[in-house]
């Protein structure tokens, strides 16, 4: 199937393990998530009654193990260094580098997206509005195989 990109808008909240795990719930629950065992392309779980009930349920199947769920579900900690699983936010630097400000916005989100270079691993901007506040938190990556 190859990676897929991914990317969500969450509102701002200063505890970013919170968000992420607030987010995973969600994205979950929802069945917004590509599921392996089925192995249908275009659909969604969603699209499946019997899908996992938990996430537990979900990851103890090698083929999701192998594939990934080519959403959030991928990822599952915050952390400053990349890693397998992890998600990295933007640091002061890559902010300033890559769109010449450390007060981002979602008029910056393209210019951020070249930073999700490494499969498995998301990136995480905190995004302001138009009164320099943070507003929200911006997730994305790719990940699956």
């Amino acid at each position: 199937m190859g990676a897929s990109g991914w990317h969500y808008y969450v509102p701002y909240q200063p505890d970013l393990d919170e968000a992420l795990a607030s987010l995973r719930d969600t994205v979950f629950a929802s069945g917004d998530y590509w599921w392996a065992v089925p192995y249908e392309f275009g659909k969604s779980a969603a699209d499946f009654p019997n899908r996992p009930k938990t996430e537990e349920q979900l990851w103890s199947d090698e083929a999701v193990q192998e594939s990934g769920t080519h959403s959030i579900l991928d990822v599952h900690e915050i952390s400053r260094a990349p890693s397998f699983g992890a998600v990295v936010p933007v640091t002061d630097e890559e902010a300033l580098a890559t769109a010449g400000t450390v007060t981002l916005t979602r008029e910056h989100v393209e210019k951020l997206e070249e930073l999700a270079a490494e499969r498995w691993v998301g990136r995480l901007a905190v995004l302001h509005d138009a009164g320099g506040k943070p507003a929200e938190l911006f997730f994305w990556g790719f990940s699956g195989d």
